[in-house]
């Protein structure tokens, strides 16, 4: 069982142009980029693969990959687009894939550790990247910092975009740290659709902590794909773990 918001077909089918941004080549070539220098030989597995917006790309540069993925319906689009890429449906903390203990790169994109609401289940996720990493393998996670120093006394809302198609803001929760993302879409009637994403916004040093009860390491930690130094202002950052090469078991 796990905590994470379900995907259903509707959202699938419309997911990658609500997320076209994120499709965009100066947005997706530099963490494509990146990743294929980590994976090396592969193979590689992405955790919440999605409708494959990074593993295509990667198994198009020859790497073998893997994916675990909740909805079915989003491995559906990512089979109309890819069929021969194994995709296990299944929760991403407790899942497998592949040949546990042999990929060279495991990763998870598009703050998509916050699908999971509980930090056992983040501790979890953490473990199962690394079961399937081979000793020297790496984990990498894209995720946003929270945007607390935002939010004055009194209030928890915090916009993240503001636009003639789309308003969204988030909803804090700091006792819990549980948070619920709002977005409004305009449609192509000119109405708009309400959406609801909730989610679990994990610190940085809390991520370094459950990569060190997973007996990883931190490696690297930029603000972007394009490594960029991350400081007290960055708003996200890529962080890089690795499994001991002397790891056993």
């Amino acid at each position: 069982m796990t905590s994470s918001d379900l995907w259903d077909r509707a959202t699938a089918e419309r997911y990658d142009r609500a997320s076209a941004g994120m499709f965009a080549p100066e947005v997706l070539d530099p963490a494509v980029d990146a990743l294929a220098a980590l994976a090396g030989d592969g193979p590689v597995l992405e955790l919440a693969v999605g409708t494959g917006r990074v593993a295509i790309p990667l198994a198009e540069r020859g790497l073998e990959v893997h994916g675990i993925e909740l909805s079915e319906p989003m491995v559906d689009v990512l089979h109309r687009k890819l069929p021969g890429l194994p995709v296990t449906v299944g929760d991403m903390a407790s899942a497998t894939a592949g040949r546990p203990g042999t990929f060279s790169l495991v990763l998870l994109v598009f703050n998509t550790l916050g699908n999971l609401r509980t930090q056992d289940e983040q501790v979890e996720v953490f473990r199962n990247a690394a079961r399937h990493l081979r000793p020297g393998g790496r984990f990498v996670v894209e995720i946003g910092v929270p945007a607390l120093r935002r939010l004055p006394p009194g209030q928890t809302a915090v916009p993240f975009d503001v636009s003639p198609d789309h308003v969204g803001f988030d909803t804090y929760d700091p006792a819990t740290q549980e948070a619920t993302s709002h977005h409004y879409t305009r449609e192509p009637d000119g109405s708009f659709r309400n959406g609801e994403h909730h989610f679990r916004y994990v610190w940085p040093s809390e991520c370094d902590l459950m990569a060190r009860l997973a007996g990883m390491e931190l490696e690297r930690r930029s603000a972007d794909w394009r490594g960029s130094p991350f400081t007290a202002d960055s708003e996200a950052h890529v962080s890089v773990w690795r499994r001991p090469v002397d790891a056993r078991g």
